[in-house]
């Protein structure tokens, strides 16, 4: 496992910090759990781009779907 430094305004900091009580987690796994949905999107949209190069265009529109249900629950 890697360690890795952020620095943040200290006003972002704070409210970091009053998400991941509110959340009842740890700062680090808020940040895990921030990482992960960033990453999510990225492959997404990788994946989105190259199913539209090849002009699939309905399973590049089914894979926007798929994300536009997620972040809205």
């Amino acid at each position: 496992m890697a360690t890795l430094t952020v620095r943040l305004p200290d006003d972002k900091h704070e409210r970091l910090k009053a998400l991941a009580s509110h959340k009842k987690i740890s700062v680090n796994k808020l940040m895990e759990e921030l990482s992960t949905q960033a990453l999510a999107e990225f492959d997404s949209e990788v994946r989105f781009r190259a199913l539209a190069s090849l002009g699939e265009t309905k399973r590049g529109l089914d894979i926007l779907d798929k994300i536009d249900a997620h972040f809205a629950s």
